[in-house]
């Protein structure tokens, strides 16, 4: 029996101006995912920070920052069999050059700067950044 988990989604600034968050959330259901939590919100500095912690002091980082925070952001909590790699599959990879045509990425980013998804990357990381975002859910 596969594991039950969640993961965080989060749809940036590029993905809700091209209007495809309605589209990004189909392909998640359509897997069989469901949505535990949705929000959009512009995300806060110290938000941003907090997120991305591991890449401080990296020559990317302040761009990483300016970019997360430039527009409204649609957060998710995805919930599912195997749901943390269900969604990066779903995703494609980080690179939209090297993501598979049908992925979100490959479908709808064109740079590695701006690539439409974020989606944590183990069930550990999800169980951070779900804190982070949606402090309500916390037991």
């Amino acid at each position: 029996m596969s594991a039950i988990e969640k993961t965080l989604v989060l749809v940036k600034p590029d993905g809700v101006k091209k209007h495809i968050c309605g589209e990004v959330i189909s392909r998640f259901e359509r897997k069989g995912l469901e949505v535990e939590a949705i929000k959009m919100i512009q995300v806060p500095e110290e938000l941003a920070k907090k997120h991305y912690e591991e890449h401080e002091g990296k020559g990317f980082f302040k761009d990483l920052i300016a970019f997360i925070t430039s527009g409204p952001v649609l957060v998710m909590v995805i919930k599912g069999e195997n749901a943390v790699a269900a969604v990066r599959q779903i995703n494609g990879a980080t690179d939209p050059l090297k993501a598979v045509p049908g992925s979100i990425r490959g479908d709808f980013a064109t740079s590695i700067d701006e690539n439409v998804v974020h989606a944590s990357d183990a069930p550990e990381t999800a169980e951070r950044e779900i804190g982070l975002w949606f402090p309500e859910l916390k037991k």
